[in-house]
This record gives structure tokens, sequence and C-alpha cells, in this order.
């Protein structure tokens, strides 16, 4: 008999979803969507404040990628005011952003995504969180901690504040560098590479072994070949500035673009059964439209890093799996290799000695439209303006990683379950394992620690048969 099964929430990840599995009579998956239930409505919030706000307010969407929206925001109403920043001011951005990138990608490897690589994802649920990391390799556990902890110190001595940075205004930064910050920068810097150049041979370790635990994981059935997107500068990956790029799924380039041209590239579509709209290329590659942003989609789009540790690590991976990969368990290793480059970038931004000039110009109100854009963590951000002439917000538009991720991340919980099968405990660890692996954020900085609450409804034609239902829960902000 037909069926359907409800995951509801989804544990692990930035903010609160479920999963709606539609199974045929002989338990085949007929559709498998990820449910986000939050409506943020930011868009219509925006309409009718001042635009030189927007840095400001925008970082409030996120408590977990604050400083993601609060750049890209900046650069939107720069662009619309037609404003250049001065060079420190774009490097003091590009330095706290690092700090961002660093506090990210260590949450995502090591509190989220590592119970899954360290304990496997069908062992004992209880054991699989943090806390059972902490005890089971307590000197890993206080290394990512800390590196977590200075990315986000990092972030907090440059954004002014850790959640929610304050200093990046229309025109640069509020402040110039003094000596005393940058000192504290340095020591910051050189202390995460430090601790990175210890942590990833352990990650690595990690990773390879869930790969022999679950070979499946790294088969041609969990990839996923589509096209991808990211940014691209002086031809490097580039998270905070250049144009965007796309490649087809044997990396070809099909367009390199300025961000203000990108509703001739790509295009949202609402659906019926989310608040997330998601995103598709607005001229498919033969018949496929569906592409991606993020770590696995970056190192795809580029065969070159900006700096030589993180090139040197990319070239590894590329050997080992090709010029472009489509498994879509790689985001663990791509995004490793996206943090030694944000502790390698840091350092190498705090030695430059441009950092110390003249941090902010004028900037004058001015009506137009405006689009600026970061790669966030999770994937290419772009926030669009359009300003009166009293610099009023008029129409918003904010297109999230997530978003443009999201019909993958469908797609992907089909795979996994077709792979790992759809009895109960298969679904339940499966199914949040693989949606894990985009590092989605749902605009929440809250994660649950220990035995996670999850309802999962069964039913035939229509009508309950049983529900599972997990209870507990204690509950560990990040932020």
């Amino acid at each position: 008999m037909a069926r359907t099964i409800t995951i509801d929430p989804v544990t692990r990840i930035e903010g609160h979803a479920k999963v709606l599995i539609d199974l045929t009579d002989d338990d085949s998956v007929e559709s498998a969507k990820l449910i986000i239930n939050e409506l943020r409505g930011f868009e219509r919030i925006l309409v009718g404040m001042e635009a030189a706000q927007m840095p400001l307010i925008t970082a409030r969407i996120c408590g977990v990628c604050p400083s993601a929206h609060h750049l890209a925001a900046v650069k939107a109403v720069e662009a619309a005011f037609e404003v250049d920043p001065p060079p420190a001011a774009k490097l003091q951005r590009e330095l706290l952003y690092m700090g961002h990138f660093i506090h990210s990608h260590a949450v995502s490897l090591f509190a989220l995504a590592g119970p899954d690589m360290i304990f496997g994802i069908t062992g004992q649920r209880k054991k699989r969180d943090i806390a059972a990391v902490v005890e089971a390799m307590p000197d890993v556990a206080k290394k990512a901690l800390r590196l977590r902890t200075l990315g986000q110190k990092l972030n907090e001595l440059i954004g002014g504040r850790g959640i929610h940075p304050v200093t990046a205004v229309i025109g640069g930064m509020s402040t110039r560098m003094t000596s005393e910050k940058l000192g504290e920068a340095k020591k910051m810097s050189a202390e995460a590479l430090s601790l990175y150049n210890e942590l990833a041979p352990k990650v690595k370790e990690m990773f390879n072994n869930l790969i022999e635990d679950m070979p499946t994981l790294s088969c041609a059935s969990f990839a996923l070949p589509t096209s991808y997107m990211g940014t691209i500068k002086n031809g490097k990956v580039n998270f905070y500035d250049g144009d965007i790029r796309i490649v087809d799924n044997t990396g070809k380039q099909t367009a390199q673009f300025n961000v203000a041209d990108y509703t001739d590239y790509i295009v949202e579509r609402p659906v019926d059964y989310s608040y997330t709209k998601p995103v598709f290329l607005k001229k498919p590659v033969g018949d496929n439209d569906l592409y991606r942003v993020s770590v696995l989609a970056r190192l795809n789009l580029t065969d070159q890093m900006e700096t030589p540790g993180a090139q040197a690590h990319l070239q590894e991976y590329k050997e080992k799996y090709g010029p472009i990969c489509h498994l879509t368990i790689m985001q663990l290793w791509t995004r490793l290799i996206e943090l030694q480059y944000a502790c390698e970038k840091a350092v190498e931004i705090c030695n430059d000695s441009a950092l110390m000039g003249e941090a902010r110009v004028p900037a004058k109100v001015k009506a137009g439209r405006g689009v600026g854009h970061v790669e966030a963590p999770r994937g290419t951000l772009i926030h669009e303006f359009e300003i009166d002439d009293k610099g009023i917000v008029r129409r918003a538009n904010l297109l999230v990683a997530t978003q443009q991720n999201y019909e993958a991340i469908n797609r992907s919980i089909h795979q996994v379950v077709d792979l790992l099968g759809a009895d109960d405990e298969s679904l339940l660890d499966g199914v949040e394992f693989a949606i894990r692996l985009y590092d989605p954020c749902l605009s929440c900085s809250t994660h649950a620690v220990g035995q996670m609450p999850i309802t999962i409804d069964v039913r035939k034609n229509g009508s309950p048969v049983r529900q599972i239902v997990r209870k507990g829960v204690r509950w560990l902000k990040f932020s």
C-alpha cells in the first residue's frame, strides 16, 4: 500500500523544518520534499525603511550568518548610490568575513557533521551529538571549539559585534584599523591556522572512515550531476567580491556575469508546500535547469584558490575525484578546504599594509537599483534594493543559498532513501544526513544536543497507521 512518512523536525541544522516522503506500494520513493515552515517576510519588512540601515537590519535575518547579510546589503546600497569604498575598507570587510567563515565551517564540520563522521549515520542516535564528540575525542573537540571561537572573535573584533556586526557602513567601514586591533587580529589568525593544521588530518581520517563504513555514500547513485554557480575573482574563488560564474555538469563555463544581471540567468519559482522558493537556471543547459551553490559548487567551478595551502589541498582533492565531482558527500571535504583558505587568507590580509589606510569615503543618496552579493558559507547570497531619491527602499529581493540548493536537497533526500531503505530507522538517519550535507540555514542559531524530538507519521491511503515519536531534548546555542 502507498504510504506517506513525515519527519518533523529535522535536526542538527540551522532552523526547523520537516520532511515529507511519499512511498509507493512497493516502498520505492515517489517524491521527497523538505518543507520549511518559517515565514520570515523580510522582503516586505524592508520596504519603507532607510536604505542606509539595510546592513544593520538585514543582519538580523539570521544569527548564524549575519555577516553575510551585513556585507551583501552594504554592497547593494553602495551599488545604488554609486560609491566605491577605499581598499582598506574592503580589506577590513574581507578580514571580518574570514572570521565568519572560520566560525561557520568549524561549527558545521565538528558540531553538526562531526557526529556523523565519528560515529557513522546508522549508529545509536543518542551517541551522535556534539556532547558525544567531546566525550569520545576531547582533544579534537577542544581544539575545534577553540577554532570556532577564534573565528567568532575575529568577526567581533572587526565587526564590532560577534552576532549582527555593525561596522560596515555605506562608503566603507566606521573606523580605521588601529595598530592594537591589528595586533589582536594577527594573533587570532595565526592561532586559527595553527589549529586548522592540527585538526585537518583528523577530519580527513574521520571522513575516510565514514566512506569505508558506508561506501554507498560515495557511489554513483548518491551523485547528483547539476550545473554549479559561485563567485570568481581573477580566475580564483573569492568569498567577498568578483563575477558570478556558472558551469555545467562537465565543468564547462556556460555564463560569467556581474551580479547586477542575475535575473538574466536565474529565476525563483514559488511552490505550494513551503515558504522557500527554489531557484533554477533561467536558460537551462540542455533539458536541465538545476544548479547548486556552496562549497562543492565553488570548488567545481575553479582549479585555483588564492592561498598556497588551500591550492595544494584542492589539487589533492581533484586528483582523487576529478576536475568536477557530483558526489554530495564531498561537501564535507570541500568545506575543509575552504576552512583552510579562510585561515590562510586572514593571515595574508593581516600582513597587507593597505589594511591601515583610510576606511571610508563620503556617500550621497541616489535613487536607483542596487545589487550586491557575497559567497555565504552555504553559497551565493544576493541582495537587491530599489531605492527612491529620499533614500527609502521601495522594493527588496533577497536570494539566499538554501533557496538555490532547495530542489537539489529534495533530490538528495530521494536518493538516500533509495540507497539506505525506507524502514523507519533508515529514514531518520539517512534523510537527516543528506540534508545536513548542504548545511542549510533556516534563520535560526539554536541546535539541539542529545536526544532529538522527531515525529514520523505513517499513512496508507490517506489514513494514519502509526506514529513514531522520540521525546526529550537539551538545547545548546552556538552563537
